[in-house]
């Protein structure tokens, strides 16, 4: 006998995977960071994207805000950007009687999908005027306080390589991105696909199959799925084996990191655990589900010490080295 919370499970899955197959009509493999993307929105998050020019980092935000139905907004993060260029200004209106009052314009953070292309080129001045609303969902504006429309999801892009007029993303901001997904190249066989797709006439057209109340109802969906709490203490380890001198840290998190994730890392975790066992069909989550995960969740909220900058230590290599060694 089918039960409403079978049906609710059967829904979400034919969604997603509804999505996933029109955002596989433009973009060429990644599926990684396809399914990272996909469960950062649908967790309520933010994502960090990180890849070299060319290899389709906006194209996939731009086909995901085609697929759903919502509001997209781009912003070019340049050094000369201001924080009143994402966020609005007051602008002085007249009105028919002749008396001049403030108006205020929204600007493009008013809108559901944000892509925040090469973040990195903005003043940390610029990039903090993100960090309320990605958090709060609300932005101010002298003393009035704007609520954004939910569902509100920021996507922003860095390149890696070219780090001449860049400024470092702060850690604050840094941690309010749920994930970082590394974009990686192409392989020979995927290069074929991206020219057969990219070199001719017709340009792969998707469908809209999902909209923002959807969107809405697959997040609830999402926050039922209970946790046990062996497997929620699983996360907390992970999370804690990222701290120094931690009874859980590993010796080479003692070595080269000054601090480890906050607790916002166990909360990507442990929904976007849920998320991942949803789509495998259960409805509990599992060790594998949480492990899946660390790499994402974890990586960018790593801060190494003098001796890890130093020596140029990898933070995926430290997190790799506390998934292998922290036990379920």
């Amino acid at each position: 006998m089918t039960t409403a919370l079978d049906t609710q499970i059967e829904s979400f899955k034919q969604q997603f995977s509804n999505i996933k197959q029109q955002v596989a009509r433009r973009i060429v493999g990644n599926d990684e960071v396809i399914d990272g993307t996909l469960t950062a929105l649908l967790a309520g998050g933010h994502v960090l994207l990180e890849g070299i020019p060319g290899l389709g980092k906006t194209q996939l935000v731009h086909t995901i805000a085609d697929v759903l139905h919502l509001q997209f907004a781009r912003i070019q993060f340049t050094p000369d950007l201001m924080p009143a260029d994402i966020i609005g200004t007051n602008v002085v209106q007249e009105t028919a009687t002749g008396e001049k009052v403030l108006d205020f314009q929204p600007g493009p953070i008013f809108a559901n999908i944000v892509l925040a292309d090469e973040i990195n080129r903005a003043t940390p001045k610029t990039q903090s005027a993100l960090l309320e609303a990605m958090q709060e969902k609300s932005v101010s504006v002298g003393r009035r306080t704007f609520t954004l429309d939910q569902p509100f999801f920021v996507l922003a892009t860095q390149n890696p390589l070219e780090m001449e007029g860049t400024y470092p993303l702060p850690e604050a901001q840094l941690d309010r991105f749920l994930f970082k997904l590394k974009v990686s190249y192409p392989t020979e066989e995927a290069l074929h696909e991206i020219l057969e797709r990219t070199t001719r006439n017709d340009i792969p057209e998707v469908g809209r199959v999902v909209d923002g109340a959807q969107l809405l109802d697959m997040r609830r969906t999402v926050r039922d799925v209970p946790i046990a709490k062996p497997v929620q203490s699983y996360a907390i380890r992970l999370v804690l084996a990222t701290h120094p001198k931690s009874a859980h840290a590993t010796p080479m998190v003692d070595k080269y990191v000054r601090y480890g994730a906050s607790p916002r890392a166990a909360q990507a975790l442990v929904v976007g655990g849920k998320i991942r066992a949803l789509l495998n069909n259960r409805l509990h989550v599992a060790a594998e589900d949480i492990r899946a995960l660390a790499m994402p969740a974890l990586r960018h909220r790593v801060l190494l010490n003098f001796e890890g900058e130093a020596e140029q230590v990898d933070t995926d290599r430290i997190v790799a080295d506390i998934i292998e060694k922290t036990p379920e």
